[in-house]
């Protein structure tokens, strides 16, 4: 894929994905886009690490200080992700004068759906396509995914909640996506949110031959067999085993 960045402007819709904190996979990326950019191709940068309420706020930051990407940072990003990783890419954007696309749900309107809230209104429901309850598909896989991440322990009484708070997040930014797919669009997010038959590419409702999904993993798992147009592998993060205490016999 690293190879082929003047393919991207032939989409679309791009959904690169990442390893949050890998910052080889964030590098590969950018230099994907980067070559892409130069080469002509100008467009909308969606980001999952920005909220989508605070659209405004970004578009402000952008007005006041253009090309300042610390202020647009401060400005509008949202708490715990690793900046430094996103720095490089938004500055693209900057450099290019693309748009920037706050696309997520926020971290309290993901804890209102898992509630049961009325975070959406039934038109907005029916506009994401959430009017109706997950495909039986939907919730078995993203289910696999959700109790492998979490070591096969994941609280079996809240994954109603949770199933739905991660299908709002990927209408949500399938949605953000449409309204800005006239000149091509990106998406920057998570592994898990490009996958096909699971994350934004479900909720699109766009041809298949509109979509490219590239995930940068560091290590294709048993669930990402055929979820993704291309893989990229990068070198693995060294982190403490998230599994290991839940393993480890009491004494």
């Amino acid at each position: 894929p690293d190879r082929d960045a003047h393919r991207l402007a032939a989409y679309r819709y791009v959904l690169l994905g990442e390893v949050h904190d890998n910052a080889e996979g964030h590098r590969r990326r950018l230099a994907a886009l980067t070559e892409a950019i130069e080469a002509g191709w100008r467009p909308a940068i969606a980001m999952e690490q920005f909220d989508r309420e605070r659209q405004a706020d970004l578009d402000r930051a952008r007005r006041e200080r253009p090309g300042d990407v610390d202020h647009l940072i401060a400005q509008a990003g949202a708490a715990g992700w690793e900046w430094s990783l996103y720095r490089p890419v938004i500055a693209l954007a900057l450099r290019h004068d693309l748009p920037l696309i706050a696309a997520n749900l926020s971290r309290d309107d993901a804890r209102g759906v898992m509630r049961g809230g009325a975070v959406f209104s039934a038109a907005e429901r029916e506009r994401l396509g959430l009017e109706r309850p997950l495909p039986p598909d939907l919730a078995a896989a993203q289910t696999a995914v959700l109790d492998d991440s979490h070591c096969g322990h994941f609280p079996r009484a809240m994954l109603p909640g949770m199933l739905n708070a991660q299908a709002a997040r990927d209408a949500v930014m399938a949605a953000a996506l449409r309204e800005h797919a006239a000149h091509g669009v990106v998406l920057l997010a998570g592994n898990g949110h490009v996958r096909e038959d699971i994350g934004v590419p479900r909720w699109l409702g766009a041809k298949p031959a509109e979509v490219l999904t590239v995930a940068y993993l560091e290590a294709a798992g048993p669930h990402e067999a055929g979820a993704y147009d291309h893989v990229v592998l990068v070198p693995p993060v060294q982190r403490p085993d998230p599994c290991g205490a839940m393993h480890q016999t009491p004494r």
